[in-house]
């Protein structure tokens, strides 16, 4: 099983990789993660070579050395895909987010290629990541062998609106219709060992709505969520970070264990609760996050 507990992904911010404007407002931005966008947003086609130059000039100028950077590239069908992954495959870069993810094969293809450039251009075999981005009923029914189709996956992202369009559904205001994939899909990441990345809140201006969905999304396991508007950062930050109150539980809670353990008690209890093995593992993960958060926090600092 993967594990990916060093990498800090509450907020991955999609930017269009043509827009100047857009592309300087994201390198001050504080998301975790920044998406440069070549697909969708970057129309027509002919924006698509401009799109990669933009975003190779800025990284070579340093503009993003505080973030994590990913790119989502274009699908196989479009004629773009090997012109997305040939000119990104550069120091700065850290991965790709892959489109229509809908079966295994298809992250495989993206693998192979993968390995063929970093050969080629003499970066070390397995070092360019990749988020699939689940868009689908195929793929939602496939995310766990989409997940483990390559060693490169750290995460795997709902597209809500695509899969609607896909399942002739609606997409209604109580989020039923998609309450269902986004469960299955942060199942299948978390018996994988990679991220769960929650679907974009489309109602950008509506941050009373962005909280209701958060609060589910954090419910159903999820750690983080595409971001269309740097509004929302904070608030997906903060439901997606743990409280001084969780911190200072999740500390209580490995004193009282190692207490138990070294006074050959056995289990420990706190608040009349007992503290058993699963409680001890969210205790450790929840403090390896913070010092995720922290770092980040100090790189951010150093930059400024």
């Amino acid at each position: 099983m993967k594990e990916t507990n060093n990498y800090l992904m509450r907020s991955l911010m999609f930017v269009p990789g043509h827009n100047d404007r857009l592309l300087k407002s994201a390198s001050r931005s504080d998301a975790d993660v920044i998406l440069f966008d070549l697909e969708d947003s970057v129309q027509p086609v002919e924006n698509k070579k401009i799109a990669r130059e933009k975003i190779k000039e800025m990284i070579a100028a340093g503009a993003f050395n505080k973030h994590v950077v990913f790119a989502r590239i274009n699908d196989r069908e479009s004629g773009q895909l090997l012109k997305d992954l040939y000119s990104l495959t550069i120091e700065g870069v850290h991965g790709f987010m892959y489109p229509k993810s809908t079966e295994a094969g298809d992250v495989y293809f993206i693998d192979k290629l993968l390995e063929t450039i970093e050969y080629e251009k003499n970066i070390p075999i397995g070092t360019l990541k990749l988020i699939p981005l689940i868009e689908t009923a195929a793929a939602v029914l496939n995310a766990q062998e989409i997940i483990k189709a390559s060693n490169r996956v750290v995460a795997i992202a709902f597209g809500c609106e695509d899969f609607i369009t896909d399942l002739r559904g609606i997409h209604d205001s109580e989020g039923i219709s998609i309450y269902n994939p986004r469960a299955l899909i942060a199942m299948a990441a978390r018996a994988n060992g990679v991220i769960p990345v929650d679907t974009v809140h489309i109602k950008v201006h509506d941050l009373e709505d962005l909280e209701k969905n958060l609060t589910l999304s954090k419910k159903l396991g999820y750690e983080g969520m595409l971001v269309l508007h740097p509004k929302e950062i904070n608030i997906v930050h903060r439901y997606y970070s743990p409280t001084e109150e969780d911190l200072n539980e999740a500390k209580d809670i490995l004193r009282l264990s190692e207490e138990a353990e070294s006074q050959n008690k056995g289990v420990a209890i706190m608040n009349g609760k007992f503290i058993g093995p699963p409680m001890v593992a969210s205790a450790k993960l929840l403090l390896m996050k913070d010092e995720l958060i922290k770092s980040k926090k100090k790189l951010i600092t150093s930059t400024r």
